[in-house]
């Protein structure tokens, strides 16, 4: 006999996500954390929730349906969550991004997503600190908002648990045999009759254990910059995304929270290409100082699409990772898909456009 139904490796958003769902359903679910629950990717987000991905409609589709459950949360899972809409505004400096979102409108908008092309002049309205860039128009999507990254971890590990779900926290997983339904930890065996694994950054090694040819790019560390505080009068402003450098802003309280990709080897030569494009593109902040405000791991896929996907059991794999960074703007409807394809049930959605071997597929 199992010591549980379904073990879930895993306890960042994803995972918890995973663990409510399946709880909810009645399944017995043991979650194992090798830290504390969020210490992982859902530790360093910008705490923005959004539906917008630039050339990627699948991850659209899921955050759509993800923001439908956020704004859901007070009824299920029963927790009040601060969604502060602010919008999300893609600043295109070159032709080709301009055809590019052009091209990739129709399927953003079959998958829900509600964003359009606007003006440079639009733009400066919704973003009055942009400096004197040679732009040639945005995209500007309202379905963004600034959320709590830490409250919708708490959320679901609380109804999790009140689900019956149990959460074994700094309780690492060493590795697993997945057709015997074996899961080793730091404490001891475990074993289930179907594994989950939702491990992040950490899951390369443990999919490959279960025999999942998972092409997942090591884990890349991500680091996020806040300034000093803003000038008086500072407006608010989108979440902001300029195409060409990828930096990435939003007002977080009385500072800018700014990502621009990954420092790579040399951080400080980073930092300093994070600084110089700010100057450029918001040159009344060039001033302002930037200091690290938060650093973690995330797991990556080569097309920054999540892998959701099972091998049938008993026992049974089942795999929710590389989510490269959309983690919390899916974790809801990642929660729903793996919880579906446990019990064998309708996702309501294409799930072979997250399964591994779609890039040979097509």
């Amino acid at each position: 006999m199992s010591d549980t139904r379904v073990a879930v490796i895993g306890g960042g958003v994803i995972g918890l996500s995973i663990a409510f769902h399946l709880a909810e359903a009645g399944v017995e679910t043991t979650l194992l954390e090798r830290g504390a629950l969020g210490s992982g990717a859902s530790r360093a987000t910008a705490d923005v929730v959004r539906s917008y991905f630039a050339g990627n409609a699948v991850s659209s589709a899921l955050a759509v349906r993800s923001l439908d459950a956020y704004r859901a949360f007070p009824a299920r899972p029963g927790a009040d969550l601060p969604l502060t809409q602010v919008g999300y505004l893609v600043l295109f400096s070159e032709p080709e991004q301009v055809t590019a979102f052009e091209a990739d409108l129709p399927a953003q908008l079959d998958a829900g997503v509600d964003v359009g092309l606007i003006s440079v002049e639009e733009a400066r309205e919704h973003n009055p600190l942009i400096g004197d860039l040679p732009l040639l128009a945005a995209a500007y999507s309202p379905q963004a908002y600034v959320s709590d990254t830490t409250a919708i971890v708490n959320a679901y590990a609380d109804a999790a648990e009140r689900a019956g779900a149990t959460l074994r926290t700094s309780c690492p997983v060493t590795g697993l045999d997945a057709q015997g339904g074996r899961v080793f930890t730091a404490d001891g065996e475990l074993t289930a009759d179907a594994i989950v694994c939702a491990a992040g950054a950490w899951s390369a090694s443990l999919v490959r254990c279960a025999g999942v040819d998972m092409p997942l790019i090591e884990p890349i560390e991500q680091e996020l910059l806040v300034t000093d505080p803003l000038p008086p009068g500072t407006p608010d402003i989108p979440c902001t995304l300029h195409a060409a450098s990828g930096l990435l802003v939003r007002v977080r309280g009385d500072r800018l929270l700014i990502g621009m990709g990954y420092p790579g080897p040399d951080r400080e030569a980073w930092r300093r290409g994070v600084a110089a494009q700010l100057a450029v593109t918001y040159p009344s902040l060039a001033e302002l100082a930037l200091h690290t405000a938060v650093t973690g791991l995330r797991d990556a896929s080569p097309d920054k699409t999540a892998f959701i996907g099972h091998l049938p059991g008993p026992p049974a794999f089942l795999y929710a990772t590389g989510f490269s960074g959309h983690g919390l703007c899916n974790a809801p409807a990642a929660g729903e898909l793996v919880r579906d394809l446990y019990l064998d049930q309708d996702p309501g959605i294409d799930v072979t456009a997250f399964a591994v071997g779609r890039q040979r597929t097509g």
